[in-house]
């Protein structure tokens, strides 16, 4: 069955409920690097059933990105997935923006572009940055989106200017790596009500993601992706996905990450795990499991060889980390619980 999401507004009108979120996000390029990056938030709840917010972003890796939000048709995606066939032709992102806007195809709201939101940001035949933005007449208010020389970031539903305005300077003014600088940005929105319908619930959002990928990813597989597809009620995701690229940042390293054999089987798994460890045998180390929403569900100390874990027996993504005795993340694997 195919759905209609508003991102803005959020609708599943042929399931015949309505839900409503708000949608600030970023996408970007480093032409130093050629990695290409987004982040974003929004607020719904029951947006965990679709995977989260992170349904907004395609990317090309080495080439650009794309974030579509606002009312959306998912189930495909049509206008994303569009933008980003354009965007492997070789379009500029003004040229993508200007054929979807001239050839909408999302049934939602009678396939009006003015109903829609997108940024774009690409690297061209040069490796130079290239944006565009377009934001809709009828996308709903506070909308806007601001543009810099490598970056595009959006929203609608916003508290007011001050969300993007503060994922700007996020941005601007912190030194490091896209991802670093893409989750400055994230946490420049992070004051209750960025999205204005989080307000009550004094959170910014309900999912956030963070992901990048460098030029020679695989498309499916990127070097970095963080989701919280959706935060526990009062639980507030820009700070989950703070503490898993806190996480993540501690085992980017490889001369730290090399030390150790690490893996994890079966895997996806029921919900039992064996976690393998060499390079231990001297060592204090301790193994700590984590949800989506970066909340530490259980701890064990740990010795060389196999260790079992029993993961909750919830249906979903689960992360693995070694602990250090002073308690670094050494490294981490993703699980997934069937």
């Amino acid at each position: 069955m195919k759905l209609i999401i508003r991102i803005g507004l959020l609708s599943l009108l042929l399931v015949q409920s309505a839900w409503s979120q708000d949608t600030f996000s970023i996408v970007a390029v480093d032409p130093a690097t050629g990695e290409v990056g987004s982040a974003g938030a929004t607020c719904v709840e029951g947006i965990g059933s679709l995977g989260g917010v992170i349904l907004l972003s395609g990317i090309i890796p080495g080439r650009g990105g794309i974030n579509a939000q606002a009312y959306i048709c998912v189930n495909p995606h049509i206008n994303l997935d569009n933008g980003v066939a354009r965007l492997s032709e070789g379009n500029t992102p003004q040229e993508v923006i200007d054929w979807l806007v001239a050839n909408d195809a999302c049934f939602s709201q009678n396939f009006n572009p003015e109903y829609r939101q997108y940024g774009v940001a690409a690297l061209n035949a040069m490796g130079e940055p290239e944006v565009a933005a377009f934001t809709g007449q009828n996308a709903d208010d506070w909308k806007g989106h601001l543009l810099g020389a490598n970056y595009a970031i959006q929203g609608n539903i916003l508290l007011g200017p001050e969300v993007l305005e503060g994922m700007e300077a996020g941005f601007l003014n912190t030194e490091g790596t896209l991802a670093e600088r893409l989750m400055a940005a994230m946490q420049g929105a992070n004051i209750p009500g960025a999205d204005a319908r989080c307000l009550d619930a004094g959170t910014s959002s309900t999912s956030a993601f963070l992901r990048v990928f460098k030029p020679d990813d695989d498309p499916d597989n990127p070097w970095l992706e963080l989701n919280v597809a959706e935060a526990p009620a009062g639980v507030e995701p820009i700070d989950s996905l703070q503490a898993l690229f806190d996480a993540w940042l501690l085992t980017s390293d490889e001369e730290v990450t090399d030390t150790y054999e690490f893996s994890v089987f079966p895997n996806p798994t029921q919900s039992v795990v064996e976690v393998f460890i060499s390079g231990a045998e001297q060592e204090a180390l301790s193994i700590a499991w984590y949800n989506t929403a970066g909340q530490q569900l259980g701890q064990l100390p740990v010795q060389a060889g196999r260790n079992t874990v029993r993961l909750p027996e919830q249906a979903g993504v689960y992360w693995i980390c070694l602990h250090s005795p002073q308690g670094q993340v050494l490294t981490q694997e993703k699980v997934m619980v069937r």
